[in-house]
């Protein structure tokens, strides 16, 4: 039996988008009840020469809606990289989820095959096939994103566990 493009990436992009969402909301109830500044969490990182917590969720948010759209075959929304609350990054996220949302499973028929180039016309332009896009490039990219949200937000504090982590199933 095999499994579709559309089934391999959306339902996973989508779970791990509102785990993004609902790790955001522990840390925001948590720095208001232990009357931290959100920015601590915010322009938190693992180590000085990671990206902080916003970018992250930005990156998230950004390999998320590049895999649905370069499998599906359509332009991709361009997003500014300017929030700077909690409240945003939320913005941000359900926008990226409703734009998956408007990609119909047809769209991704015959994905597997087709090349998905990255940064077409420069020096660093690469090649893939829809499905080593997804599996070997896109999905990593999209894991690593959320799970260094995750483990920022879990060293600074905020009581998250595995199960935050991974969701709805």
């Amino acid at each position: 039996m095999s499994i579709s493009m559309y089934a391999a990436s959306v339902p996973v992009l989508n779970q791990m988008l509102d785990s993004m969402s609902d790790v955001l909301s522990k840390a925001e109830a948590h720095a208001t009840a232990k009357n931290i500044a959100p920015e601590a969490y915010l322009q938190a990182r693992l180590f000085p020469d990671m990206f902080p917590l916003v970018r992250q969720v930005q990156i998230g948010a950004d390999f998320a809606k590049g895999i649905a759209g370069r499998l599906a075959q359509v332009d991709l929304p361009s997003y500014e990289d300017n929030e700077q609350t909690f409240a945003e990054l939320q913005a941000r996220i359900a926008k990226t989820k409703a734009f998956i949302a408007t990609l119909d499973a047809a769209k991704f028929e015959g994905s597997e095959g087709r090349d998905v180039v990255l940064r077409p016309g420069t020096p660093k332009e690469k090649t893939f096939s829809g499905t080593a896009y997804l599996f070997s490039y896109g999905l990593p990219q999209f894991f690593f994103h959320v799970t260094t949200t995750y483990a920022i937000l879990r060293h600074n504090g905020v009581d998250l566990g595995k199960k935050d982590f991974m969701g709805a199933i």
